[in-house]
């Protein structure tokens, strides 16, 4: 992810321009890292669907680079979506919770979740993660398409409530290692042969297994952890 205070004001000013759905079809993560990766890399203005041929025509103004068509590898040009969830099918595994890049979807555990109409980008990343395919999505501006069918203030409130997604899942993976570490020393004490040790070798072992447990945490959730063990 892109740090803010890290950014130039090309950067800014690229990101202020894309409608702010972090829908990934443009080959990155989001918006804001594909607003540098155009600054930075060279990367087309032509790869954001949603943004579609005025999105183009305002990436042209900023960057001084010439008007192209769309990328159709990257999507078409389309209406806005809505994600609508089928109440009778849904399980409530809530991987869609996970997935939406606003929070825009609400529920529990084994409970039936529901999508705030008024909140979605129609980013559709909730669509493949569904177990039961019970997501669909359905048109929700007709003809208008592209900057047509968004407008300003829906990405501004999508880019805060993106940002602050991101801030909810960094204070959790926090606290999550920050549990791990309390059980491991707790774990640590529990063991009679801490008692003979020395203070400074007491210390030291409980610092290697809170480092064994907080990489162990790292390794899962990069995917590079050994399953076997």
């Amino acid at each position: 992810m892109v740090n803010a205070t890290a950014v130039s004001d090309l950067v800014l000013a690229i990101d202020a321009a894309l409608p702010q759905t972090q829908c990934t079809r443009c080959g990155y993560p989001d918006c804001r890292s594909y607003a540098q990766a155009i600054d930075e890399e060279g990367i087309d203005i032509n790869r954001c669907p949603p943004g579609g041929a005025e999105g183009i025509v305002r990436l042209a103004a900023i960057t001084g680079r010439p008007i192209r068509p769309l990328d159709p590898t990257h999507g078409v040009e389309g209406p806005r979506h809505l994600a609508v969830i089928d109440e009778d099918w849904c399980i409530g595994c809530t991987l869609c919770l996970k997935a939406c890049p606003v929070d825009c979807i609400v529920g529990g555990p084994k409970t039936m979740h529901t999508v705030i109409d008024s909140l979605c980008t129609g980013c559709e990343l909730c669509i493949p993660v569904c177990p039961v395919d019970c997501i669909s999505l359905v048109d929700v501006t007709g003809p208008r398409t592209g900057w047509d069918a968004w407008s300003e203030a829906a990405a501004d409130e999508a880019r805060e409530r993106y940002a602050f997604h991101r801030f909810r899942l960094e204070r959790e993976s926090r606290e999550q290692n920050e549990r791990l570490a309390a059980k491991a020393v707790a774990a640590l004490q529990d063991l009679p042969a801490v008692s003979k040790l020395t203070e400074p070798q007491a210390l030291d072992g409980k610092r290697a297994v809170i480092e064994a447990a907080l990489a162990r945490s790292r390794e899962r959730k990069s995917g590079t952890g050994n399953s076997g063990t």
